[in-house]
């Protein structure tokens, strides 16, 4: 495995983590706390952009 798979793989697994915490924000907490998870979840989204922008690079 090279550095651009591992890379691949970080992504992908960051986005399913992404969505499950903000599907978690938006059906299992209906309350403030729904909004931290939902944030955190498009934190992940934004790690997972850098990690593919960064594909081919490193």
């Amino acid at each position: 495995m090279n550095k651009n798979t591992v890379l691949a793989w970080a992504t992908a697994i960051m986005i399913i983590v992404g969505i499950i915490l903000i599907a978690l924000g938006a059906f299992r907490y209906n309350d403030i706390a729904g909004w931290g998870f939902a944030s955190v979840g498009i934190g992940f989204f934004a790690i997972a952009w850098v990690f593919n922008a960064l594909k081919g690079r490193v």
